[in-house]
């Protein structure tokens, strides 16, 4: 059962409104993820695509399947987005309210570095169970 969360940016400009199919949170270990978020990126997957209901996010192009979406005023990292339209995770934090939020899937793990490891057994993914999952 799906169910609708808001959220916004640190500064307020940006406002989103995404659904999401269940309360799961994952984290990406890809080298990316953790240049743009100075760490793991802890995110939802979105059932549809997000509406933006305040503000324009500032888009980056990061790749040429992928693109990251931040606000341009005070620089929160707002979501991680294919191309192709068929897939949008946003950053958990991003999003109000309490959520029971589970813990249960880590993907690019092999290119988790050795100086952290969360405690929560998840689910884990390579690079390569990734890629192909989306190719």
């Amino acid at each position: 059962m799906s169910f609708e969360k808001h959220g916004s940016c640190l500064c307020g400009a940006v406002k989103l409104s995404v659904n999401v199919e269940k309360a799961s949170v994952d984290a990406c270990h890809c080298s990316m993820c953790r240049k743009w978020a100075g760490g793991p990126l802890l995110s939802v997957h979105c059932s549809e695509p997000v509406t933006f209901t305040a503000g324009q996010p500032v888009i980056y192009d990061s790749s040429a399947w992928a693109e990251r979406l931040f606000c341009g005023q005070c620089g929160t990292h707002l979501l991680y987005r294919l191309k192709s339209g068929d897939f949008d995770s946003v950053s958990v934090g991003v999003l109000d309210g309490d959520t029971d939020w589970v813990f249960d899937l880590q993907v690019y793990i092999d290119e988790k570095p050795s100086y952290y490891c969360f405690a929560n057994d998840t689910k884990t993914m390579t690079a390569a169970e990734v890629e192909a999952l989306f190719s």
